[in-house]
């Protein structure tokens, strides 16, 4: 096995893990998501921890559309609070942004 060999698989590995954690954190968030949505939560705390451990999986489809939701419900509550959190999604993710700021 030569060393590209080698290093294709792991980088392979590295890629599928990267996929099974998106996954799970998608699981994971979805029912603390859903929960402070049913509940209409305005427990400024618990919506922000949310959203900063959202941030880190929405290249993943379902977080981002949860991170979505979850930012509409913030808005009524704070805001200028949920822009901030729009424009970390942006700054973190947005290629279309970081173009612009180049």
């Amino acid at each position: 096995m030569t060393d590209r060999d080698v290093t294709s698989k792991a980088i392979i590995s590295l890629v599928r893990g990267a996929c099974d954690l998106q996954q799970q954190a998608a699981k994971q968030y979805k029912p603390v998501v859903d929960d402070i949505l049913l509940t209409r939560c305005r427990d400024i705390r618990h919506i922000e921890h949310t959203l900063d451990g959202l941030l880190d999986f929405c290249g993943h489809e379902p977080v981002l559309r949860m991170y979505k939701e979850l930012c509409r419900h913030y808005w009524d509550i704070d805001p200028a609070a949920a822009a901030y959190y729009v424009n970390a999604y942006r700054e973190y993710w947005d290629s279309d942004a970081k173009e612009g700021q180049s």
